[in-house]
């Protein structure tokens, strides 16, 4: 045996832990707008965050590709430990209202345009959007700071709400018609957000009045998570509202509704199409990564604390993101999320890329899939497979 062969393998470390801070970028990009503005004197930056989130992301994850290696099982405890990657996002916060606040600033100075406005606008409409993200991932933790620091950065978008739905409703209900943050085959964008904000809104509530009866609290109380985070919001766009003039309002519920908008997306993008499987007792299969769709790309994985590693976040909602794992089985998204929104946005794109990649997953057998109820008798047609041992021949939708 050679000395080589009789060493010990090298301990396993996370080559990208210094990369992770990138994800703080997001929440900096006003300030990247006005130093584009004044280091080129094009009025068109103020709007660098969409240009930044639907095509320098798009385009630096063809570029750099994909990361598929998984953490050891080994290191997992020690690695969900390490208080480095929660830094990491307890620091997006102070820069997320820091921008807010700063934004405020340059709304109410009347030094910008119309457009420069609302391209500003638009760019911290971004930033509120991947604040939710963020959001998300301190919000399934069972840290108490965690948990509050998660209520706090969903105040700019007004979208407290989501806190109770998605660990209450959402993950329970994922994959099935009942999910109104589920899409369904066949189901455009435009058809799913106005019945996942209604349904996920009216969810929330009940989900959070049933808690409150079986403990015999009042509902209209300051025990209510829903209310006390809708409070947050009012206080907070009271507050810049007080403090800069009421010039700011319209702004801030823009920039907020752009925010929640792109966390739909991201919810349509996620299950499109998936269906839990009822099991003879009638209940619902358990959920597994196969429920979810997910994504490798490295940067927005990095960008998004690996949001797109979702079928392992379903599968075990407690996990942090550094240690969240990649599933051959799990069915994978063409590209990273901030292409993969674009499509969705553009319904018969989205429809030519991603129903047939659903029929595949389902090898041809719709009758698995959660489909759109107005068009599944179209759907059942058109991807009718010629033999129950051969795959549908895929005509579009």
């Amino acid at each position: 045996m050679s000395d080589r062969d009789s060493q010990a393998p090298l301990p396993w470390r996370d080559r990208r832990r210094h990369l992770w801070p990138l994800a703080l970028i997001v929440p900096t990009l006003p300030f990247q707008a006005q130093g584009l503005v004044d280091l080129t004197g094009s009025g068109l930056l103020w709007w660098w965050g969409p240009f930044f989130a639907f095509f320098v992301i798009p385009v630096s994850d063809h570029l750099l590709g994909s990361n598929e290696s998984n953490p050891p099982d080994d290191v997992m405890k020690a690695l969900e430990a390490d208080r480095y990657y929660r830094w990491c996002t307890y620091l997006y916060l102070p820069l997320q209202f820091g921008a807010l606040v700063w934004a405020c600033g340059k709304w109410a100075d009347g030094t910008l345009s119309v457009a420069q406005e609302l391209g500003l606008t638009a760019t911290t409409g971004v930033v509120a959007g991947v604040a939710i993200n963020t959001a998300h991932e301190l919000g399934h933790k069972r840290e108490q700071l965690e948990r509050r620091l998660s209520r706090m950065a969903l105040a700019q978008t007004g979208y407290g709400h989501f806190y109770v739905e998605h660990n209450h409703g959402h993950h329970v209900r994922v994959a099935t018609p009942e999910d109104p943050a589920s899409s369904r085959l066949g189901e455009s964008f435009w058809r799913f957000l106005p019945r996942t904000v209604l349904g996920s809104l009216r969810s929330a509530w009940h989900l959070e009045q049933r808690r409150l009866q079986r403990r015999g609290k009042a509902v209209w109380s300051r025990h209510n998570d829903v209310l006390t985070a809708w409070s947050m919001t009012v206080i907070l766009f009271g507050t810049l509202s007080a403090v800069f003039g009421l010039k700011v309002l319209p702004f801030l519920l823009l920039q907020a509704v752009l925010g929640f908008c792109l966390l739909e997306t991201v919810n349509y993008l996620e299950h499109y199409g998936l269906r839990r499987q009822r099991r003879p007792d009638g209940r619902y299969e358990r959920v597994t990564p196969k429920h979810s769709w997910n994504s490798n790309n490295t940067i927005s994985n990095l960008l998004l604390f690996q949001l797109q590693r979702h079928s392992d976040h379903h599968a075990n909602p407690l996990r942090r993101y550094q240690t969240l794992r990649h599933f051959d089985d799990a069915p994978q998204l063409p590209s990273g999320y901030a292409t993969m929104i674009v499509l969705a946005w553009l319904t018969p794109l989205w429809r030519k890329v991603m129903d047939p990649r659903l029929t595949d997953h389902y090898k041809g057998d719709l009758s698995l899939a959660n489909v759109h109820p107005p068009l599944r008798r179209r759907y059942a047609a058109r991807y009718a497979p010629t033999s129950p041992d051969t795959p549908a021949t895929h005509q579009g939708a």
